[in-house]
């Protein structure tokens, strides 16, 4: 009789060591064993000699529905499978249905769980009008943290918070134990830089980051952390794209403050002389891509540890929204789902960076920064059997060719990557073999974090 339902041997990436020759053990949909040398029997085993098996990663930050009729979750976690990405974290930013009450935390649920194939977690919200009245009520719907902007994308759907107000909502959600995440951009600061870019003509790709100097980064960063120590509650700036704002976060950390930030891939990733140049509009993300320079300090924080999470932001918009000869007029954000991982492990090893980074910063911290670490983020026995499987295997990345995306397009195409994602498995089945993701729609479940410390609004 078998010992396990699927035994999996390669070399296993944990976030605290590599275990070469290593297996995964997995029955009933669970981790329940990480050994070395010869594979334990089991219904099913594979020999993946040369693979690095990680854990299932986290992306902290994805944006489903932000364009009505584009992406929504069948597709965003079709994306998520054919990366290695076994849990995302999606924004409360829907077009048409900003997520801010119990209500629409359990009308999103009820809408994304027949078309979800990976696991999914929810960010929540507030509306400006209502101020923090109904974060109670969302915290006990599921919610695995807030999110906040200071600058006003859409007084509707993407609003700003002025500085009073996310005091205030700091101080409700400071007794639950989650987290408040915030867009860093000054609001003033931007629309000052805005307001010169375009009265000096400029409409080319510089036009953005012009229009986003880093002091407009890095005043509300600053504001951001001083909130959370003035209120106790957990501050997380949701993207930082310069050296200067992690020596900040670090700064605030040292001084015993529960200051977090998060770097995405594409901060890693492109850089404004030579990506956003040749991209235009297809590489508008906020905050913006910096010179390249930029780039590699965000690398030398990622190998100090004072990176928490990398992410994606990942949204799709639809290509006549990136492609707007004016800089300024595209919408913002990029597809990245489908290879957050493969680029990272790039990353890390042409810059010499222990691949632990990887299992940490995408699976291990995302899942105790949303606690959700009970049944994610760790290849440990008892926790959800997550895996995500690389091949080394060179190639380089087409969005319209895999066919796993709802765009054919990507800022990434084109890059070299020397390591493929080969197989995902979810809860101990496999959603992705390499080529097909099997996961059916429906296959991933809403995972909610521990029941709270204190009910938001309790005395």
């Amino acid at each position: 009789m078998a010992d396990f339902d699927l035994v999996l041997k390669g070399t296993v990436v944990l976030a605290d060591r590599i275990v070469d020759g290593g297996h995964v053990a997995v029955r009933d949909g669970k981790v329940a064993h990480i050994g070395q040398g010869a594979m334990p029997a089991a219904r099913e085993r594979h020999d993946l000699s040369g693979a690095l098996i990680l854990p299932g990663a986290i992306d902290a930050q994805v944006h489903s529905l932000s364009q009505k009729n584009q992406e929504d979750f069948i597709w965003s976690t079709r994306s998520a499978a054919a990366g290695g990405v076994t849990t995302i974290v999606d924004m409360p930013y829907d077009e048409g249905n900003l997520v801010c009450s119990a209500e629409a935390v359990r009308r999103k649920v009820d809408h994304a769980g027949p078309q979800a194939r990976v696991d999914f977690a929810l960010y929540g919200t507030v509306d400006p009008q209502e101020g923090p009245a109904r974060i109670g009520e969302m915290v006990e719907a599921g919610v695995a943290a807030f999110k906040f902007s200071t600058f006003g994308t859409d007084p509707k759907r993407f609003p700003r918070i002025p500085a009073a107000l996310l005091e205030d909502c700091f101080r409700a959600i400071a007794p639950t134990g989650l987290t408040a995440g915030v867009h860093n951009e000054d609001d003033e600061a931007v629309r000052a830089a805005i307001a010169r870019v375009k009265a000096a003509g400029i409409t080319d790709y510089r036009a953005h980051g012009l229009s986003r100097p880093p002091l407009t980064e890095l005043i509300a960063s600053n504001q951001i952390y001083e909130t959370g120590a003035a209120t106790g509650c957990p501050a997380h700036v949701v993207h930082c794209s310069l050296g200067r704002g992690y020596e900040i976060a670090s700064a605030y950390r040292a001084q015993g403050f529960r200051a977090t930030i998060e770097c995405c891939i594409h901060y890693l990733t492109l850089d404004e002389e030579n990506d956003v140049a040749r991209l235009g509009g297809k590489a508008k993300i906020n905050p913006p891509i910096r010179p390249r320079a930029e780039v590699e300090k965000l690398w030398r924080h990622v190998a100090a540890g004072n990176v928490t999470l990398v992410s994606t932001d990942h949204v799709s918009w639809s290509e006549d929204r990136k492609t707007n000869p004016d800089m300024l007029a595209n919408a913002s954000g990029v597809p990245g789902l489908e290879v957050m991982v493969p680029l990272f492990v790039k990353g890390a090893l042409e810059r010499g960076i222990p691949l632990t980074r990887a299992a940490e910063l995408m699976a291990l911290n995302p899942a105790r920064h949303f606690r959700l670490d009970h049944v994610k983020g760790a290849l440990e026995a008892g926790k959800d059997a997550d895996i995500t499987v690389l091949t080394p295997e060179p190639y380089s990345y087409d969005a319209a060719a895999s066919g796993h995306n709802v765009v054919g397009w990507s800022p990434y195409n084109g890059i070299r990557l020397p390591w493929r994602v080969s197989a995902t498995w979810l809860r101990g089945k496999l959603a992705f073999d390499g080529k097909r993701v099997l996961a059916e729609p429906g296959s991933g479940a809403f995972v909610r974090p521990l029941p709270t410390l204190v009910s938001a609004g309790a005395p």
